[in-house]
């Protein structure tokens, strides 16, 4: 595995990459494991959604992303990770077959204040698909090693047994967006990060030492085997539709069911924790915002704020989002 470090990158510096060619085989496991709606599952059933068609989870395009920027930019080897993404947008739907490459542009360079050993690079990254046509773009920061600076000791980590968490059976109905309050907050339950899971999301689209080896990540500054931050984002994507099952199937018993479209994107994600092998997150939801699209009618966007809290109280993770909510009933 080659080296890289923060001496490596110069602002203006644009390095591109690809390609990776998306299987509908790929699509719908990735979406049977995170993001189980029609138009990801099912190519008949995506044609009575909101989109018409079978495409790619979002999350799946960012984790292409992830892939090609490690083998691009990153030439293969293992940075320092991210403390998050400032934005990212889904500009176009990523459909079987598609051929996806990355445009990466170095923004800016800061050595940390802080910690001696390591320097911030910020990108702007695109995702195209083979027509040349963007899909996802993608403002954020990695933290690499610097050369010759001694590096600071691993983190020190305190490993609990974590009991797995039993599923609830707690139900809610579900308003359309137009009866939604602001401010309601749904706990979305926890998941489990087992070592397997880990060490199996890594190899698909984040082959990072301190994802894919228990040994090698004690050596890095994580001190243990991690999760990637993206596949910490999957799991609350499969924790708001298992959750959203509950309610989908209690609000059905008594009135019709508000359908969700798409998500234009996210903002403001922050990675604040490592995820440890072994830990639990419980995430939660809350409605932030809304509005009426006039773009799309009987439709409207939501926006969310979104946390994951791991057991011992800590807050991991965060980020505000927005998606496409079915309005009001249909007349």
């Amino acid at each position: 595995m080659t080296g890289i470090a923060f001496e490596d990158f110069t602002p203006g510096t644009v390095i591109e990459g690809g390609p990776v060619t998306v299987t509908e085989a790929e699509i719908v496991a990735f979406a049977r494991e995170f993001d189980p709606q029609p138009f990801h599952l099912d190519p008949e059933a995506a044609k009575a959604t909101f989109v018409g068609r079978l495409i790619g989870s979002g999350w799946q395009t960012a984790g292409f992303g992830m892939r090609l920027l490690q083998e691009h930019v990153f030439r293969g080897a293992t940075s320092m990770g991210s403390p998050g993404i400032n934005e990212l947008r889904w500009l176009r739907p990523v459909l079987p077959g598609d051929r996806l490459g990355i445009s990466v542009r170095v923004e800016t360079c800061r050595v940390s204040n802080t910690k001696p050993d390591r320097g911030f690079v910020g990108f702007a990254m695109t995702v195209l698909n083979g027509d040349g046509e963007r899909v996802m773009t993608q403002i954020f920061t990695v933290m690499f090693p610097r050369r010759g600076a001694a590096p600071l000791p691993p983190r020190a980590v305190s490993r609990q047994e974590v009991v797995p968490p039993e599923e609830s059976d707690d139900v809610e109905m579900l308003p359309f967006l137009e009866a939604a309050p602001i401010g309601a907050v749904r706990d979305l339950g926890a998941h489990h990060f087992t070592p397997d899971a880990v060490t199996a999301f890594a190899r698909a689209y984040d082959p990072q030492a301190f994802h894919l080896d228990p040994e090698a990540a004690r050596h890095t500054h994580f001190g243990a085997l991690c999760a990637s931050g993206w596949h910490t984002a999957a799991a609350w994507m499969k924790r708001l539709h298992i959750t959203r099952g509950r309610d989908v199937a209690h609000t059905a018993t008594s009135g019709p069911v508000p359908q969700l479209g798409p998500s234009p994107g996210f903002r403001d994600l922050r990675w604040l924790a490592p995820v440890y092998a072994g830990d639990s997150i419980r995430y939660s939801c809350a409605l932030i915002d809304k509005r009426e699209t006039a773009s799309r009618p009987g439709w409207g966007l939501a926006t969310h704020q979104n946390t994951g809290v791991n057991q011992r109280g800590e807050t991991v993770f965060a980020f505000t989002g927005s998606v496409f909510w079915q309005w009001a009933p249909e007349a």
